[in-house]
C-alpha cells in the first residue's frame, strides 16, 4: 500500500463520516467503508484506485461464499446505507432503487399499488436488490416472469476508477457496444460497484392457487411436465421435487412431485386449477392435492444453508428432466448419510441440489461425478454456496468453453483492467 492504514482510514472517514469507516483486523490491513450515496461510493472507489487497493462490494452478505474466495480484500464497500427508493412510477410499472434496498422494504412500497417485483430466491426478503443482481438470484417465479436479466432495465454503477456510469434504459452515460445491465447480472461485483437499479414491475395477481402432484418416478414427471408446457395453461411456478424434497414439504416420501401454481384473477385461477387436476389424474398421477400458500414458504426453507451444507445449481434442458434427476441420485449415492435434496424449475431445467454436511473430498467427488454425467447432454453444475474447504477442493464454476472464457476475459479487461474489483472470485479466477 502506498500510504499507512491509519491515513487510509482517515481518508475514507473524510468521505463517508467517522462512524462509517473502520479498520478490520486481518493478515493485511482491511477497511470497511459504508457510503451513503452514489457520490460517496464513487469517491471511495476513486481513493482505493489511487492507492491500488482491491475492492469487495457487499450487500446483505448472504452469498459471500459463492465462487472462489477473493484473491485480495483491501477495502470492503458495504452498500447497506444505499437504501432509498429513488423513483417509483406505478403507471409505468417501473421503479428505481438504490442497491442496498431489500426485497421486503421494496415490497412494502409496491403493495400499496398492488404491484410486485417477481423475484423469489431463498431468503429473498432480507437480501438487497444489488446483491440479487450481482448473483443473478432467482426462484420459482422465473417460470413465468424470467430472471433479473429480464427485469433489470437500467443500472448505475461505479467503475473501477471511481467514475459513476449509467447503462440501460435511463441512459446518462453508457459503455458503447455492451448491454450493460445484462453484463452486471451475475457478475459478482467484478465489473463495477452497483449503486442504483431500474426495475420492471408486474401487477400482483388477484388470486393464487397451488396444486401438488405426485408421480411414480422421474420419467412420469417429465411426461406430465411436457404435457403441461404444451397446454394453454399459464403457471407462474412449475417446480419438480425429488422424494427428499417432497417429504420435507410435508408430502409423500416416495415418487417425484410437481408443484404448479397459477396467479391471475380468481375465475381464471379456479379454472386452471381444475384443468391441471383433471390433466394429472388422466395421466395417472399417484396423488393430486391442492395445497395452501404456506407450501411455498416451506419449499423456500429447503434451501436455507447452514455453515456445513453445500448448495448447487444444475442446469440442463427441460427435455432432460428425468435424466438430470437420475444423474443426481446416482452421483450422490455416497452421500446418503449426509442427505441431499433436489428440486427446481421445470420450465427452464434449472435445479437446486442441497448437500448436507460432509467431508470436502466427498462433496467434491459428488460434484465432479455429477458434472461428468450432465455434461454428456450439455448440462452444467455450479457451486452456489459451500464451505471454503469444498470450494478449495473443486472449481466452483466448472469448465467453461475457451471461446466463452476469452470473451469474459476481454470484458473484465475493459471494465477492470487492473483486476481490483472482487479479484479472483469469478470464473477462472477473474
Amino acid at each position: 500500500m502506498a500510504v499507512s492504514t491509519r491515513a487510509l482510514v482517515d481518508g475514507f472517514r473524510t468521505i463517508v463520516g467517522a462512524s462509517h469507516a473502520r479498520a478490520v483486523d486481518g493478515v493485511e490491513p482491511q477497511i470497511v467503508v459504508t457510503p451513503g450515496s452514489t457520490g460517496e461510493t464513487a469517491t471511495a472507489v476513486a481513493l482505493a484506485a489511487a492507492e491500488k487497493l482491491a475492492i469487495v462490494p457487499r450487500g446483505s452478505g448472504s452469498t459471500l461464499d459463492q465462487g472462489f474466495p477473493p484473491a485480495r480484500v483491501d477495502v470492503v464497500i458495504d452498500l447497506s446505507r444505499l437504501d432509498r427508493i429513488v423513483e417509483y412510477n406505478p403507471d409505468d410499472l417501473t421503479v428505481t432503487v438504490e442497491a442496498g434496498v431489500t426485497v421486503s422494504s421494496l415490497a412494502a412500497t409496491l403493495d400499496r399499488s398492488a404491484q410486485f417485483l417477481p423475484i423469489d430466491p431463498p431468503l429473498a426478503a432480507t437480501r438487497t436488490l444489488g446483491g440479487l443482481v450481482a448473483t443473478n438470484a432467482s426462484g420459482p417465479l422465473r417460470a413465468r416472469y424470467g430472471t433479473l436479466r429480464d427485469l433489470l432495465l437500467g443500472v448505475r454503477f461505479v467503475q473501477a476508477d471511481g467514475v459513476s456510469t449509467w447503462g440501460g434504459s435511463k441512459v446518462v452515460k453508457s459503455v458503447t457496444g455492451y448491454d450493460v445491465p445484462k453484463l452486471m447480472v451475475g457478475s459478482l461485483g467484478t465489473l463495477g460497484v452497483l449503486t442504483e437499479l431500474t426495475l420492471r414491475l408486474h401487477a400482483r395477481p388477484e388470486a393464487e392457487r397451488t396444486v401438488l402432484i405426485v408421480t411414480a418416478d422421474a420419467a412420469a414427471a417429465q411426461q406430465l411436465v411436457a404435457c403441461l408446457l404444451d397446454s394453454s395453461l399459464q403457471p407462474n411456478r412449475l417446480e419438480v421435487l425429488d422424494a427428499a424434497a417432497l417429504a420435507a414439504v410435508g408430502g409423500a416420501a416416495t415418487g417425484v412431485g410437481i408443484a404448479v401454481s397459477f396467479g391471475s384473477v380468481e375465475a381464471a385461477v379456479v379454472a386452471q386449477e381444475a384443468e391441471v387436476i383433471g390433466l394429472a389424474r388422466t395421466r395417472g398421477a399417484a396423488s393430486v392435492t391442492s395445497v395452501a400458500r404456506a407450501f411455498w414458504a416451506a419449499y423456500e426453507r429447503l434451501w436455507r444453508r447452514d455453515d456445513g451444507a453445500t448448495l448447487l445449481t444444475v442446469g440442463a434442458l427441460p427435455a432432460r428432466l428425468a435424466d438430470t434427476l437420475d444423474a443426481v441420485a446416482r452421483a450422490g449415492a455416497s452421500l446418503r448419510d449426509s442427505g441431499f435434496t433436489t428440486a427446481g424449475c421445470a420450465v427452464v431445467g434449472s435445479f437446486r441440489v442441497r448437500v448436507g454436511r460432509a467431508p470436502a473430498p466427498t462433496v467434491a467427488g459428488f460434484i465432479e461425478r455429477l458434472r461428468a454425467a450432465v455434461g454428456a447432454w450439455g448440462g452444467s453444475v455450479m457451486v452456489q454456496g459451500a464451505p471454503r474447504e469444498v470450494r478449495a477442493a473443486v472449481d466452483p464454476w466448472g469448465p467453461v468453453p475457451p471461446d466463452t472464457l476469452a470473451i469474459m476475459r476481454s470484458i473484465k479487461a475493459t471494465f477492470d483492467p487492473d483486476r481490483r474489483l472482487n479479484p479472483g472470485r469469478f470464473v477462472a479466477g477473474l
